[in-house]
């Protein structure tokens, strides 16, 4: 039994419709197994064909990377030491976001500072928080910008933001871009949730305008943002994007037989990541999301939580492919956390989301629900951090229905028209079926 969770199941509610296996009896609380391929010929990602039938992009050129620890050729190599080894081109600069550039590790470069890859002896710069974007001397005797992230499905996501802000500065400075695709590991078919307010996107911190779960790959994604001209001042960008072979929509990251590499420290498995995409909503508010324990994102909780009552709620409203379980937990401090997990070290009432069928399953309307059914039971506990808010939905109509008395039945309604528009935008860019 592992020590953050104590496995006293007060109440379990199935979402519709209930799978036959559910049960309200004590469950046995044990660590998530790893992920496993069920491909049977792995994809091909756009890293490794760079290297092979789409090098002459890069070929005679001087090169910027923008990378992190994903940035792995099939072999395991870091694409910074294959480029810099490269015998066609030179790769002159690196940049990082918020972890290291070779692990998942936070990274020890401030904001806008330089450091050294101890890989390569080249400068290394940090594109997070307030300096997301490469600066004009950063990219001097640059002919392109290399670009490959692994994404995670969710638009609040910074790699998404950061993926725009690099095409921006190469548009200032006449730089071409090379976007290197991999797989958007929920799959590339569900769209859902609040698109971003046109009109406040880059004071919400949100760079692209689509909804929270997107279904697009990075590569896709660079594709709308410069065929929909989403680059401030309009602007576009020489843009080449390597494809994937291999990879369709219907996939899941298990099933491509690529590592599984977790994007941050907290994203443990996919099913944490799949849960992500909705409970990140309760970094917003005073409610710990369940980093610190073994299922980050997969438990909430907080001391005065009823949670029995939450889950009572929940069973009238309608969601697919998930069960609610109340359990008690106490997150703790782990060695890879850069900050201390939220209310580290107390005994909290919790909710575990159990996803019972991962393809029915709607990671957002899940994370809504929840923040619904907290909101409605305990509105004068909860503390909302606006920026936080801000930065995850991206307009101001969630909290407004929230605090106006709205369903979730009306909430999931009030997106449907815009995220249909989308899907219609969205189809020219797509590159794989």
């Amino acid at each position: 039994m592992l020590p953050v969770l104590i496995a006293t199941l007060a109440t379990s509610a199935t979402a519709h419709p209930p799978p036959a296996h559910d049960s309200a009896a004590p469950m046995a609380v044990t660590a998530p197994a790893p992920t496993v391929s069920a491909a049977t010929a792995p994809v091909i990602v756009g890293a490794d064909r760079l290297l092979g039938e789409y090098a002459h992009l890069i070929r005679g050129k001087a090169l910027a990377l923008v990378a992190n620890h994903s940035a792995r050729l099939a072999d395991g190599t870091h694409l910074a030491d294959a480029l810099y080894r490269h015998p066609e081109a030179r790769l002159k600069v690196l940049f990082g976001m918020e972890y290291d550039i070779r692990s998942n590790d936070y990274s020890a470069t401030r904001d806008g500072e330089v450091a050294t890859d101890r890989g390569t002896g080249l400068p290394k710069y940090n594109l997070y928080g307030e300096h997301h974007k490469p600066s004009a001397e950063s990219l001097a005797g640059v002919d392109v910008i290399v670009f490959d992230i692994q994404e995670v499905g969710a638009r609040f996501y910074e790699h998404i933001n950061i993926l725009g802000f690099v095409m921006e500065a190469a548009a200032e400075q006449g730089i071409a871009v090379v976007v290197l695709d991999r797989p958007n590991p929920i799959t590339g078919r569900a769209m859902d949730g609040f698109v971003t307010d046109s009109a406040a996107r880059f004071r919400f911190g949100s760079y692209a305008r689509v909804p929270v779960v997107h279904g697009m790959t990075m590569g896709e994604l660079a594709r709308l943002y410069n065929g929909e001209r989403m680059l401030r001042g309009a602007r576009t960008v020489k843009l080449d994007v390597v494809p994937m072979r291999g990879w369709t929509r219907g996939m899941w990251y298990d099933q491509t037989g690529l590592e599984w590499r977790k994007p941050s420290p907290n994203l443990l498995t996919l099913e944490s990541l799949l849960a992500y995409v909705g409970t990140c909503l309760f970094e917003a508010v005073n409610v710990s999301e369940g980093r610190g324990t073994d299922y980050p994102f997969q438990l909430l909780g907080a001391p005065w939580l009823d949670h029995e009552r939450a889950i009572a709620l929940l069973r009238d409203v309608p969601l697919r492919g998930v069960a609610f379980d109340a359990v008690t937990f106490t997150p703790e401090q782990k060695p890879y956390h850069g900050r201390p997990p939220e209310l580290a070290g107390q005994a909290l009432r919790g909710i575990r989301v159990r996803i019972t069928d991962r393809d029915a399953y709607e990671p957002y309307r899940v994370g809504v629900a929840l923040l619904w059914a907290v909101h409605a039971l305990h509105r004068d506990r909860l503390v909302w951090n606006e920026a936080t808010l801000d930065r995850l939905v991206a307009t101001p109509r969630l909290k407004a229905m929230l605090e106006g008395g709205a369903s979730p039945a009306e909430i999931f309604a009030s997106w449907q028209g815009e995220v249909a528009a989308f899907g219609a935008l969205r189809e020219k860019y797509l590159l794989y079926r």
